[in-house]
């Protein structure tokens, strides 16, 4: 996600475009939009490879100087190749092969670079960018992001990127769409004598320079989404444990501010905790080779890959607020549950196309029940993912536009949740749906996938379409209802404020302690069941539907 919640997400609703309901006007796009939110002709004759990026940070005047070292395939002919920078930093240039490069700048954030050198298909080549500049400024990290330029407690410099939705080339340059990821990737970030730059998986080296500057030499060897790449620097102490995981040892690396240590040392205890919660319900960790690592920034946190990012202020819930008011969440660090599950949906499964970011925020939210459920029981879980329907709005569809860098709504998070947790109880078998999640993550590890992907597979392994159930909570604001009526001593039923063809089974009670699956349709059906003398026909609440009796049909 760029996540992080409540304020998170309502402030997104300031700066982005969202698509309205069917009656709404539909918004307008720029050439931006287009170029940022398509695979244009000019990214998708080449399939990238590597990243070898280099970044000197300068305090002084909070500018940076880099290059990037793109490594691609050559997939069809072509001669344009679009790479991305957000002003007001500056692409000095291009060389592949020693030769400059011509530059086409196309809109405000994208260049076509005019390939001089023959590309025969299949062949595997490089081309290198140097750039600088001042890199725009986080105002309100991580939903407003770029470079967050700040000091500690004590006055040091603490230094943090974040760019989700923003994009990676507000700081530095790439292949800014998110359906092309890197086999793995280099990453140097060179820093002021006497501060850590932490990135995203191992550390290689560190190198002292005759300026009196150092740079860390980080490499993750896993595929990786371009906004999970991210610079943290800071006088960081450091700190671990190995946790023994499904594929084995696994280390978690913890990198935190000296006043901060003793805190965190009892606060990050609730890591290996997420893990053994996580593992249970999604598989194995994604990234072993890579490692786990939380990292204190000066923002609330984000789902850096193997680098996670924490500002929680050392608090259970959500900056100490429970989310769900229903107590349950002020049991677990907010950040520390929610961003690391991103590590299963996001940074392992990773949309295509941002319309589809339910997929990394939907499945995440719903974690934050099963990470309670795990350690506190099926009931609690439940209960928390059901008080989390207050912060629904129900306005817009969850699913943007294609092709145009359109995030959905913001009810991805709390509605996406509670549609997971809807589906759950149709497939009626805990171990099954433990079994889907599992397998998302095994079948589409490490994948960049459409939501339809996503939709498909768990229909199939649900065995039941589940087509209508998904139009309905994702593409459409009406949360449907069950209008039922009292006949005889039996019940007549039927789902309205749905889409047409609406047929989610749903569990009801006729008589008190026991609920029977019934098949409603969006016409009127009749239950064979009969109901007691002491009986009240009502839904099951981990259902998420609203419930409407009609009047006695005689």
């Amino acid at each position: 996600m760029r996540n992080t919640t409540i304020p998170k997400l309502f402030f997104a609703l300031l700066l982005l475009f969202f698509m309205g309901k069917i009656t709404a006007q539909t918004p307008e796009f720029t050439q931006d939009d287009t170029l940022r939110g398509s695979i244009t002709p000019q990214r998708a004759w080449w399939d990238l490879t590597f990243y070898d990026l280099k970044v000197k940070v300068n305090l002084d005047d909070k500018s940076i100087t880099g290059s990037n070292t793109i490594h691609y395939k050559v997939l069809s002919p072509n001669n344009l190749l679009q790479i991305d920078l957000q002003p007001p930093l500056r692409m000095e240039r291009v060389e592949q092969d020693g030769k400059l490069l011509e530059l086409r700048q196309a809109g405000k954030n994208a260049y076509f670079v005019v390939i001089q050198k023959e590309q025969p298909v299949g062949s595997k080549q490089s081309l290198t960018v140097w750039y600088s500049g001042q890199p725009r400024e986080a105002i309100h990290a991580p939903w407003d992001g770029g470079f967050s330029w700040s000091k500690d407690e004590k006055g040091q410099p603490f230094v943090a990127t974040s760019c989700q939705g923003l994009g990676a080339s507000v700081w530095w340059p790439c292949k800014d769409h998110m359906y092309d990821e890197p086999d793995s990737q280099a990453i140097a970030i060179t820093v002021p004598k006497g501060l850590m730059d932490v990135s995203n998986g191992r550390l290689r080296r560190t190198v002292a320079n005759d300026d009196g500057t150092t740079t860390y030499e980080w490499f993750v060897s896993s595929p990786i989404n371009n906004y999970g790449v991210n610079i943290n620097m800071a006088n960081y102490v450091h700190f671990g444990e190995i946790y023994p995981g499904e594929k084995g040892p696994l280390t978690l690396d913890y990198y935190v501010l000296p006043q901060n240590l003793e805190k965190a040392k009892n606060q990050f205890k609730q890591a290996s905790l997420m893990m053994k919660a996580f593992e249970h319900w999604f598989g194995p960790y994604p990234f072993y080779e890579d490692g786990f690592k939380l990292v204190e920034v000066p923002y609330l946190g984000m789902e850096h890959q193997s680098s996670v990012t924490y500002g929680n202020g050392y608090k259970n819930g959500y900056l100490g607020a429970d989310l769900s008011r229903t107590g349950w969440g002020k049991k677990w660090d907010f950040i520390i549950v929610h961003e690391s599950g991103h590590e299963w949906f996001a940074n392992n499964i990773t949309y295509r196309d941002i319309a589809d970011m339910w997929v990394h925020e939907g499945f995440t939210n719903y974690s934050e029940c099963l990470y309670t459920e795990y350690h506190f029981g099926k009931a609690a879980g439940a209960e928390y993912v059901r008080g989390c329907r207050a912060l629904i709005e129900n306005k817009r569809p969850i699913v943007g536009i294609y092709g145009v860098n359109s995030e959905g709504s913001t009810d991805m998070y709390y509605k996406g949740g509670n549609m997971l947790h809807t589906i759950r109880q149709i497939v009626n078998d805990d171990e099954k749906w433990r079994s889907i999640l599992r397998g998302l993550n095994r079948d589409f590890y490490h994948q960049v996938v459409d939501g339809a992907e996503i939709e498909a597979y768990v229909s199939k392994h649900a065995g039941r379409n589940l087509q209508k159930v998904f139009d309905q909570y994702l593409r459409d604001t009406n949360i449907p209802v069950l209008q039922y009526r009292l006949k005889k001593g039996k019940v007549e039923y039927r789902w309205t404020n749905c889409v047409d063809g609406f047929d989610m089974p749903v569990q009801v009670t006729l008589n008190p302690g026991k609920y029977d699956m019934i098949y409603p349709t969006t016409e009127w059906k009749s239950s064979s069941c009969k109901l007691g003398k002491k009986g009240k026909f009502q839904v099951q609440e981990d259902f998420y539907v609203y419930s409407e009796m009609v009047g006695n049909a005689g």
